[in-house]
C-alpha cells in the first residue's frame, strides 16, 4: 500500500476492503467463511494457522500418520487456517469440517477435561476416539488422559464451550 500511496494514488483510494480480501484469499485452497465460537489453538494470539500446519485429514486417511500440511492447500475455516497435504485432503475437509477439525480446537484434551484450561496440543501426540482427533500436550499428558479417556471427553465437552473465541493460552 505504502508504493501505491508513493506512486501518486491516495491511501485511502489505493486498496479497497473488496480487493485487500480478495488479495488476502488469493493464496487459499478455498474459504468456508465463518466465525469460531469458541479458542482455535495457535502458535501465537492473533496467528491463523491452526495444528501447527498438519494436515488434519492425514491423521484419518492411509497409515494414519500425521503429515504437515502444504500452504498451496490452504482452507480457511471459521477464521483459521488449515493446511492439506494435498488437493484431495483439501477437499475432502472442505465436504466435512467438523469431522476434521480437532476436538476443542486443537487445545489439550486432557487439560481441557481435567482443569477446565487451555493448554497447547501437540499435534504429534493424538488419538482418534469414536471418530474425532484429540490432541495432547505430550505423551506422558496423554498418558495421564488414557486412565479415562471418556471422563475426560465428557468433561472436555462441558468445559471447552465455556471458553470464548478469543481466549489463548499463555504461559
Amino acid at each position: 500500500m505504502a508504493t501505491v500511496a508513493a506512486c501518486g494514488a491516495p491511501a485511502e483510494e489505493a486498496q479497497t476492503p473488496d480487493v485487500a480480501e480478495a488479495t488476502e484469499n488469493a493464496s487459499l485452497f478455498a474459504d468456508l467463511g465463518g466465525e469460531a465460537a469458541n479458542p482455535i489453538h495457535t502458535a501465537a494470539k492473533g496467528d491463523t494457522l491452526a495444528v501447527s500446519g498438519y494436515d488434519t485429514v492425514s491423521y484419518f486417511e492411509g497409515d494414519g500418520v500425521p503429515v504437515e500440511g502444504s500452504e498451496e492447500f490452504t482452507v480457511r475455516y471459521e477464521g483459521y487456517d488449515y493446511r492439506f497435504a494435498s488437493a484431495e485432503n483439501a477437499e475432502k475437509f472442505q465436504a466435512e469440517p467438523a469431522k476434521y477439525a480437532p476436538a476443542y480446537g486443537g487445545y489439550c484434551a486432557w487439560a481441557i477435561g481435567a482443569n477446565d484450561a487451555l493448554a497447547p496440543g501437540d499435534p504429534n501426540v493424538y488419538e482418534i476416539v469414536d471418530g474425532k482427533l484429540y490432541l495432547n500436550f505430550n505423551e506422558s499428558v496423554q498418558e495421564n488422559w488414557q486412565k479415562d479417556i471418556p471422563g475426560f471427553i465428557e468433561a472436555g465437552d462441558v468445559n471447552y464451550p465455556t471458553h470464548s473465541a478469543d481466549e489463548h493460552f499463555t504461559d
